[in-house]
């Protein structure tokens, strides 16, 4: 059995417009959300790119089952890991036993504003893990100090805790990042639809650990419409590797997107209204390791999405006996 999850895109919509969105999200049956925390929107078209902090507050007050995250916070140069840590003992004592803590290495598109050089990738994954055991030391109350190879703290203590801590889960896209995670952290985000993520994740350790993957969709009246919307709203889709790591401005992906032309939709992406699509994509995603997938439903029409999940999509995978009970 499998947890359906929703992603709130804040690089598409409006802080308040979040909101709504979880709350909407937890009134047809999801059982988890992961929010995105950006400083820019990958295109200028998105629009939109609030502080992720001030709209978890508003999740956290009106929300009252749902489990949230982020997905994923970089906690290494935007973001000292003193302030990561106190940002997300005070959301996880807004919403007890609800929030768990997603991380990840960052783009260069949000980290880079403080004028800090942009470091290679084995450097950002030390960094991380240097990060993670810094958020863990403060999180246990105690005043604390540190010097290490990237970060110093002084005379450090976080007052306000939750009486539970929340676990910490981290991105990873390939295979190594996948073995880093399974060592450091208590779960997996992933945004690759194969297996070897997961696999790797497993043999590092991670087997008995939540692994969460994601489906990009659109859901629409039509297919035609679903891919214009994708094209409008997310056509950076099929930019991956270092070029989607080390952009530095939506104005950057916006000319990478002008130069490839018509954008191509991933293959992985599902389109339209037609539920067994999505249904088939999910049972993929379960049979490559993940069991909790959540769903990016690409562009404006969030509530027409809802609608569908709940009358068309969830009693179909309810049959299939693929998901737990909604409510």
């Amino acid at each position: 059995m499998i947890k359906l999850g929703y992603a709130l895109s804040s690089e598409e919509h409006e802080p308040n417009i979040l909101i709504t969105n979880a709350q909407m999200a937890e009134r047809v049956g999801f059982k988890f959300l992961l929010i995105s925390d950006h400083f820019h929107p990958w295109v200028p078209q998105q629009g939109n790119s609030p502080f992720v902090w001030s709209v978890l507050g508003g999740i956290a007050q009106a929300t009252q089952r749902v489990l949230v995250s982020t997905g994923v916070t970089c906690p290494i140069l935007r973001f000292h890991p003193v302030l990561t840590a106190q940002a997300a003992a005070t959301v996880a004592a807004m919403m007890p036993g609800r929030f768990f803590l997603g991380l990840g290495t960052g783009e260069y598109l949000n980290e880079h504003i403080l004028g800090q050089p942009w470091p290679r990738i084995e450097t950002r994954q030390e960094m991380l893990v240097e990060a993670i055991d810094i958020i863990r030391e403060l999180w246990k109350g105690e005043e604390y100090s540190y010097e290490g190879s990237y970060y110093t703290v002084r005379d450090a203590r976080i007052y306000t805790l939750p009486e539970k801590l929340p676990p910490i889960y981290v991105a990873a896209s390939g295979e190594e990042s996948a073995e880093m995670a399974a060592e450091i952290s208590d779960g997996l985000i992933s945004t690759s639809s194969g297996d070897e993520v997961v696999k790797a994740f497993k043999k590092a350790g991670g087997s008995e650990k939540p692994r969460y993957g994601m489906i990009k969709v659109c859901w629409a009246y039509s297919q035609e419409e679903a891919k214009n919307t994708v094209k409008r709203w997310w056509p950076t889709s099929t930019i991956s590797g270092s070029l989607h790591s080390d952009l530095p401005t939506p104005r950057h992906f916006d000319d990478v997107v002008e130069a490839i032309g018509d954008p191509k939709i991933p293959e992985d992406t599902i389109l339209g209204p037609n539920p067994n699509s999505y249904l088939k994509a999910i049972q993929a995603l379960e049979k490559n390791g993940y069991d909790h997938i959540y769903l990016h439903q690409i562009g404006p029409d969030q509530e027409g999405f809802f609608k569908f999940f709940k009358t068309e999509l969830m009693p179909l995978l309810e049959k299939e006996e693929l998901v737990l009970e909604t409510i």
